[in-house]
């Protein structure tokens, strides 16, 4: 076999391990080293250590030796290298600050507070308590950026809520699923920091081009909730002055004032000095950590027991995204290095396709990838493969990255291996079927598509607030 085929091969083997299940972070550390072994082999090296043996030599001193000569290869050089870039990334260190301040926020009691008071804000609107938890989904999928725990806390809160005012399984399951994959897309987002680690795309152009669609994809949803209950109102019946009694106007301001208005100052003064260039992101970060501790306090949440649990959930989120890209980076460089790059590459080119061809491929692609996969994975190992051939297609990688972003919104909403429908089944009431919510998904991956469409065709919505703030780039 040449070089090349063997990269494949080492391609096809993990995504195999992958499918029986094995750790990837862990399968992509042993697969790169394993075949990095031998890209990177070097007879020369290996037996200068052999000739260092003398006749006398003892038997402690022989094993040292051998083992000297049997890890004399480069690949363990890359692999130290690779784990010191990693730990030593900048755009890096705002993950886990991000993530302690979204399990704060998670466990701070704020967000039931919040979906009450929107419930009353927004009873006069059709679909009136799917406003609210749409509402509520944004604002808390922002704070978080954490899937499975917006989708089980809203399911807890928001669902019985809704049964209970007679609100359509589908229709009620499909709001929360998807408004729980917010957190990837709008910023302050995870994924987004990954992103800009993978592609050496600025963070700060990255959040500014992702807030616009965004907001589009949330426009979206607004309008299919509220279009769906004026046209069929048995989805969604007005709730009546027992279930969401009428307030006064002053008693509901002051509601808004001390549940919506201090998360939401907390995410704009977060997201709003890293856009305006006040601070960092790592220096945002810690701003929206240490506001999610003192948040928390105001309410009255805060014990020992949460913020150890929060520290412990976010050490434990940070050391698997590290380890996923120590691992994806060996794994890329040794997959480069036999080859494997150059084929891809020419194989594409190959195919003589139109950017618009290309942009329909890739993303066909990783939307297929997103049913076995969490976005982390598909980020770190799978998007760097497209991100060389970007430049041979004319595309921008911001752009190429908020249709990634907009993508990945489907790989939670998409059966049968949406991860949201079985974060909600988990804590949804027994009759609510697994089937309902999968039905209640679908519309909103056809949203999804549409918003990606209307980026295509618009591309200003993604360009506009980075060029206007930064000045253009392209």
């Amino acid at each position: 076999m040449t070089d090349p085929q063997i990269a494949l091969f080492m391609l096809g083997i993990f995504i195999f391990c992958v499918f029986l299940g094995f750790p990837i972070a862990f399968t992509l550390m042993a697969i790169g080293i394993g075949f990095g072994y031998y890209a990177y082999y070097d007879p020369g090296r290996m037996w200068r250590s052999y000739n260092r043996l003398e006749e006398d030599a003892g038997l402690w001193e022989s094993t040292q030796l051998w083992l000297e000569g049997f890890y004399n290869n480069r690949i363990f050089d890359l692999f130290v290298n690779q784990t010191y870039t990693v730990i030593s990334n900048e755009v890096l260190t705002a993950v886990p600050l991000f993530l302690f301040m979204g399990y704060i926020v998670e466990r701070a009691n704020i967000v039931d507070r919040l979906f009450s008071t929107l419930a009353v804000a927004t009873r006069n609107l059709p679909g009136a308590l799917g406003v609210a938890t749409l509402i509520t989904c944004a604002l808390f999928a922002t704070a978080t950026g954490i899937v499975g725990a917006v989708v089980t806390l809203l399911g807890l809160l928001a669902l019985p809520q809704m049964l209970k005012m007679r609100y359509n399984h589908s229709f009620a399951a499909g709001i929360i699923c998807a408004g729980g994959t917010l957190g990837i897309l709008i910023p302050p987002s995870i994924m987004l920091i990954v992103y800009a680690a993978t592609s050496g795309v600025s963070i700060v152009r990255l959040y500014a081009a992702t807030l616009l669609p965004g907001l589009v994809l949330v426009g979206l949803y607004f309008i299919y909730i509220v279009t769906r209950a004026i046209i069929n109102p048995s989805l969604a019946p007005r709730p009546t002055e027992d279930e969401v009694p009428s307030m006064p106007l002053g008693k509901l301001i002051w509601l808004l004032t001390t549940s919506f208005i201090p998360l939401a100052a907390l995410i704009l003064a977060v997201l709003g000095s890293i856009l305006f260039g006040l601070a960092t992101p790592t220096e945002a970060a810690s701003i929206g950590a240490l506001g999610g501790i003192l948040l928390a306090a105001a309410y009255r949440a805060m014990t020992f027991d949460r913020l150890r649990e929060s520290v412990y959930l976010t050490v434990r989120t940070t050391a698997m995204v590290c380890w996923l890209f120590v691992g994806s980076y060996v794994f890329a460089a040794v997959f480069s290095y036999l080859g494997g790059e150059k084929v891809i590459a020419d194989f594409v080119a190959g195919l003589d396709l139109t950017p618009v061809q290309f942009l329909i491929m890739a993303q066909l692609i990783i939307f297929l990838l997103g049913w076995p996969l969490e976005w982390s994975e598909i980020i770190i190992i799978f998007v760097p493969i497209f991100l060389p051939l970007l430049p041979m297609f004319g595309i921008d990688p911001l752009f190429f990255g908020v249709l990634v972003a907009l993508n990945l919104q489907t790989a939670f909403l998409t059966p049968p291996m949406a991860m949201s429908a079985y974060y909600l089944k988990g804590i949804a009431p027994e009759n609510v079927k697994l089937t309902e919510i999968f039905a209640g998904m679908l519309p909103y991956c056809g949203l999804v598509i549409i918003s990606m469409v209307i980026m295509y065709l618009f591309p200003q919505i993604v360009f506009s607030l980075p060029d206007a703030v930064y000045g253009p780039s392209r």
